[in-house]
């Protein structure tokens, strides 16, 4: 376990190998709680949805042509990743 220092801002960065270990990338999103005894828990906050939310994905972005399973994959990760 290592040390991090808060800015004049108060602002602390995670080094690359913990965000590594959460599994999050840029743009993705950390949750953090407060334990008893001033601890905090910081973990990746993944996203919850519903299999309803996927209904409608891919409307208006086939501009009436087939899409391949890879633009597909591609519409779909970026709907779960919030950038709907």
């Amino acid at each position: 376990m290592g040390t991090l220092t808060v800015t004049a801002k108060g602002q602390v960065t995670l080094r690359k190998d913990l965000l590594e270990h959460l599994g999050v990338h840029p743009g993705d999103k950390i949750s953090i709680e407060k334990l008893p005894g001033g601890r905090v828990e910081v973990k990746a906050a993944r996203p919850t949805g519903k299999i309803s939310d996927a209904f409608g994905f891919l409307k208006g972005k086939t501009k009436g042509r087939s899409l391949s399973i890879e633009e597909m994959n591609e519409i779909i990760a970026d709907g779960w990743a919030g950038k709907r």
